[in-house]
């Protein structure tokens, strides 16, 4: 009797991203419960229902901090719970009014009511402090600041916290700020590539899409691979050689070959398995992490490549192969 699911399924099934159920396990929210001898993840019943739970609370508008508080705490009550959060959003809808009849007096006034300019400097001195507290305060304070500006202010920013409330701040803006992100793809600096390409995978529309494709080229391993997952997100086949690339490199070759059974999924998995096969060569760790793949994928063709590697010369590379065909 099947006990567990791998995360393509889980997603197809729940409708929740891969990217996002990893990102789960990543902070520890929703992690599967089992993980194959591989270190694919394997969610089992129960871990779906929290997923389902998680996605839930989300929806009220919790953090994922206190969903996971929400969850954990046997002695957490929903209706302080929902008051609590029916007064934040009725003091954050005040002080959103109160800031647009601030602007809106700021633009009305012309060059007599300097106060309020100069609220809107302050503002931007507290997101350049070198202190990160300051900054988070001024990043949750900063819905109405240009996509732009709070772009180039995550952009610069290595502080996580900080950088959560920038990101939170920028989706709210309504802003887009692929033009920012683009050109920041270009920095000499990886780490600003790293940050920019991390915000272009959240990024709807085609400008980023092609941003990221752009991306899957850079020479930083951390920037092709997100740029990577983040297109493999999308549903975009065309990233495929660029996925099995990541399994052959043994960069983030885990959630490359997840990503690779999730876009199989689609009715690709023929060629998808013809391009993971030719990629087999005489480096057994390479061909262990293609059995590891092709474990991912379903149907007729990834058994039959699987059958033949359960014959590999190397015992590590048949024992995987053997392994994966046990669990279909």
């Amino acid at each position: 009797m099947r006990t567990a699911m791998r995360i393509g399924e889980v997603a197809r099934r729940s409708g929740v991203s891969a990217r996002m159920l990893r990102h789960y396990d990543a902070v520890g929210l929703a992690a599967p419960s089992g993980r194959s001898s591989a270190g694919y993840r394997e969610y089992s019943a129960d871990d779906i229902v929290r997923i389902f739970h998680v996605e839930s609370l989300r929806a009220l508008g919790l953090s994922l901090k206190e969903v996971g508080q929400a969850l954990d705490d046997p002695d957490f009550a929903p209706g302080e719970m929902v008051a609590e959060l029916e007064v934040r959003t009725r003091a954050r809808i005040a002080r959103e009014e109160d800031l647009l009849a601030r602007l809106r007096t700021v633009a009305d006034a012309g060059a007599d009511r300097w106060e309020q300019v100069l609220e809107v400097v302050a503002l931007l001195s507290g997101l350049e402090s070198g202190d990160a507290s300051s900054r988070q305060r001024a990043a949750l304070s900063a819905e109405a600041m240009s996509g732009e500006r709070l772009a180039r202010a995550l952009l610069d920013e290595d502080d996580l916290n900080v950088a959560g409330a920038l990101r939170w701040a920028l989706a709210r803006s309504g802003d887009d700020p692929t033009s920012v992100l683009i050109t920041a793809l270009a920095d000499r600096d990886a780490q600003v590539r790293r940050r920019a390409v991390s915000v272009l995978v959240e990024t709807p529309g085609e400008r980023a899409v092609v941003a990221l494709r752009s991306a899957v080229a850079d020479g930083d391993p951390t920037v092709r691979s997100r740029a990577v997952l983040g297109l493999a997100d999308r549903g975009d086949p065309d990233v495929v050689p660029a996925l099995i690339d990541l399994v052959v490199d043994g960069v983030a070759d885990v959630d490359a070959g997840e990503a690779l059974g999730v876009i199989a999924a689609d009715g690709a998995a023929d060629m998808i398995v013809a391009a993971v096969v030719e990629r087999l060569g005489s480096d057994a760790a390479v061909r262990r992490r293609i059995a590891q793949a092709l474990g991912e994928i379903v149907g007729p063709a990834a058994a039959s490549a699987l059958n033949r590697l359960a014959d590999d010369s190397d015992e590590g590379v048949a024992v995987t192969a053997r392994y994966l065909i046990g669990r279909r």
